[in-house]
């Protein structure tokens, strides 16, 4: 046993190391109350009121790592002590195991069922763990006990958009931004999931209130492209290329002076990405295509042949290869394109036709009469007008052909 006089200043000491480092932790010294509460317990190892305030300590100091074991001994001394599951679990959610710490946020939530902080916590390690229903449940619990909870509601958001209740979702993203500005980014997640979900009109609606935003400008834009909105797609990507002047923001506003019958302004951009990135496949499909609406067909062959050298299993390219080719009265390498998508499989009725033409033009009557017949069969009513022609022309061929 003690003698009385050691067992008394023992005492003292001990309570002596755990008043300062209450004293500590009140005035914000974190660091000397982390030594006043392990000097504590190693006076006394057998109190969870000590390991739960130096795993405070460290959680003051943003040292959740050091503070998770802490709250884990103090948890095994007194399991149902609230403060410490609640605590242990924000740790745990703050070094991203958030699955780790579902069973003691549930532990304060079951402690105190009306309290906001364990029903969000809980709502966001459910969600870090993949449990989308019972995340969206205990967010709705925790929006329940504060209404105004920007967290909470974001949280519901993200709930509901992993169930891919993007409807659903959408206006929990609106209630977090409108709560809470700094909020306002996230509407742009929301948009790349109306986007996936190919609601368009709503993405646009989203990107349109983001005019500051060379990304949010840019998607607008290209879906505004991809909605045949040529003209309005404009300006949106005339100051996403002005903020930032990236290949995709000008390859897609030069698409957009292209498709708005503005070749003159679509070139230069074209150029200029061309000049520094001469085997970017697209942008040099892309020149190829204003120059050919410029007509100047063999520029665009040139560009074309480039393409398909860049991808030589590219129908694309050598699709509009023979195009241009043949426009330009280039018939050899124009039958030669031609060949090379029959060996690729994507021969469509209009290349059949154009085989047809270059045979014609090149006086290969029985093979250009056998061409046009082919396109008749494959076309069956798609092209009147060219096969109005072709029917002409293969009439006309059967009578050269019998003389």
């Amino acid at each position: 046993m003690w003698p009385t006089s050691l067992l008394i200043l023992f005492l003292a000491f001990q309570s002596n190391f755990y008043e300062q480092g209450i004293k500590a932790l009140d005035e914000k010294r974190y660091d000397a109350a982390v030594e006043n509460f392990i000097n504590a317990i190693a006076a006394e190892p057998k109190d969870y009121t000590l390991f739960f305030n130096l795993a405070l300590a460290y959680s003051l100091q943003g040292k959740d790592a050091e503070a998770v074991p802490e709250y884990k001994k103090a948890l095994e001394m007194k399991p149902d002590l609230y403060q410490a599951n609640l605590n242990l679990g924000i740790s745990l959610l703050r070094l991203k195991r958030g699955p780790e710490a579902v069973p003691f946020l549930t532990s304060a939530v079951t402690e105190k069922p009306k309290e906001y902080r364990p029903n969000y916590y809980l709502g966001a390690a459910l969600l870090s763990a993949g449990d989308f229903p019972k995340a969206e449940q205990t967010y709705a619990a925790a929006l329940e006990i504060d209404p105004k909870s920007p967290d909470a509601e974001l949280g519901l958001a993200h709930a509901l958009a992993k169930q891919n209740r993007i409807a659903d979702a959408a206006p929990h993203f609106h209630k977090a931004a409108e709560l809470n500005p700094s909020y306002r980014d996230d509407l742009l997640e929301l948009a790349a999931l109306h986007e996936a979900q190919n609601q368009t009109p709503e993405a646009i609606a989203i990107y349109q209130q983001f005019p500051a935003n060379p990304g949010a400008q840019e998607r607008l834009g290209a879906l505004l492209l991809a909605s045949g909105q040529a003209a309005d797609a404009i300006p949106p990507l005339e100051a996403a290329v002005a903020k930032s002047p990236t290949v995709a923001n000008r390859a897609a506003l030069a698409t957009g002076y292209l498709k708005n019958k503005q070749p003159d302004k679509a070139l230069p951009l074209v150029e200029e990405i061309l000049a520094a990135n001469p085997s970017d496949f697209d942008i040099r499909m892309l020149r190829g295509r204003i120059t050919r609406d410029q007509r100047k067909f063999p520029d665009a062959a040139q560009d074309f042949l480039r393409a398909a050298q860049l991808k030589p299993d590219s129908p694309e390219a050598w699709s509009e290869l023979a195009g241009a080719l043949v426009m330009a009265e280039d018939y050899g390498p124009a039958l030669a394109a031609l060949d090379k998508l029959a060996a690729l499989h994507a021969e469509k009725p209009g290349h059949v036709y154009l085989r047809a033409i270059v045979l014609d033009k090149i006086n290969q009557r029985e093979p250009a009469l056998e061409a046009y017949q082919r396109f008749l069969a494959m076309s069956n009513g798609q092209s009147p007008d060219e096969e109005f022609k072709a029917r002409q022309r293969a009439r006309i061929l059967q009578t050269e052909i019998r003389k």
